[in-house]
């Protein structure tokens, strides 16, 4: 069944998706529990997303510099980066806009309002899912370095991996056109809803079986130079660490958008589900956090990366 209201448009201007129906505000009915909605300066919406540009602006420019960091991995991490960057800059420019047409400073017809906002729509759709599609690559690659170190190279070949770049960037433009072109059938969100559960299950058993068999290598080291059950166990609780931090963020990031997308689907007219569409923008602002951390999981966790960042920094002054 297509939705009805503003609140069909799928990512739309920022303030389209919050008053879209009577019920997102707080409801009459004196017995129900007023909305809880969390307010996000504009200030700091822009400022994070500057930040976001500047980060990821750094991590392609040091993949690019440094030939040392020309490898698949590092690949992947790069477009990564630029999928974040543009996440970034198209909800800036979107609010920008917005900013700039409230204050009066912008002033044009609403046809030429109309195209530069589904521009930006597909802009930031199809950033959002290449976003989501890198960072399962990033997972697959590493799952293969660790259970097929020998055959890495032959599997992870560049042209392949360039093959299967565009293809994800072809993809993403394409779906992202279809997503806003139809964005009032509940097809839309519910393909996008599934995509990103998908994402979510395939990092989780890539990393948690990498994680088991990281420690499963540790504990034959351990047998092989008769080291103590501490050293093994301070290891599992590094790597459990670690993955908490990959899947916890990629959750909590992500997450709540898509719940939003999700019940958009289940119940659009409840009161209750209203009060969660009342906070379309922290969505939008964690996805940006997500942006912003990425660069510090992915990226600048790589020695030679950092070096070469601090290269570029230096030269640039």
């Amino acid at each position: 069944m297509p939705l009805q209201g503003p609140q069909r448009r799928l990512l739309g201007s920022l303030n389209s998706t919050l008053p879209a129906t009577p019920y997102l505000g707080l409801t009459t009915n004196q017995t129900e529990p007023p909305c809880l909605e969390v307010s996000i300066p504009d200030g700091l919406f822009l400022s994070l997303g500057l930040v976001s540009l500047v980060e990821n602006v750094l991590v392609v420019t040091a993949i690019a510099k440094n030939r040392n960091l020309h490898s698949p991995m590092y690949y992947f991490i790069c477009c990564l980066a630029v999928s974040d960057l543009l996440v970034s800059m198209s909800n800036v420019l979107e609010m920008a806009i917005l900013l700039l047409l409230e204050a009066g400073v912008l002033a044009t017809r609403a046809s030429v309002l109309q195209q530069l906002d589904n521009v930006i729509d597909v802009l930031i759709c199809g950033s959002m899912v290449s976003s989501l599609c890198f960072l399962g690559g990033i997972a697959v690659d590493r799952y293969i370095s660790i259970f097929y170190a020998l055959r890495y190279h032959s599997i992870m070949m560049l042209p392949r991996v360039w093959r299967a770049i565009v293809a994800i960037w072809v993809v993403s433009v394409l779906s992202s056109t279809l997503f806003i072109a139809y964005y009032n059938h509940t097809a839309v969100l519910l393909c996008l809803v599934t995509f990103f559960v998908a994402m979510l299950v395939l990092m989780a058993v890539l990393y948690v079986h990498t994680l088991a068999r990281a420690c499963q290598h540790a504990r034959g080291i351990a047998r092989l130079h008769k080291r103590q059950h501490p050293i093994h166990q301070g290891f599992g609780l590094k790597g459990a660490a670690t993955l908490t931090i990959l899947l916890g963020v990629f959750f909590l990031c992500w997450g709540p958008f898509f719940l939003h997308l999700s019940l958009l689907i289940l119940c659009p007219q409840h009161p209750t589900c209203g009060c969660v569409f009342k906070n379309f923008k922290l969505f939008l602002t964690l996805i940006l956090c997500s942006a912003i951390v990425d660069p510090l999981i992915y990226a600048f966790r790589s020695q030679e990366l950092r070096k070469t960042l601090q290269e570029v920094l230096l030269c640039s002054w």
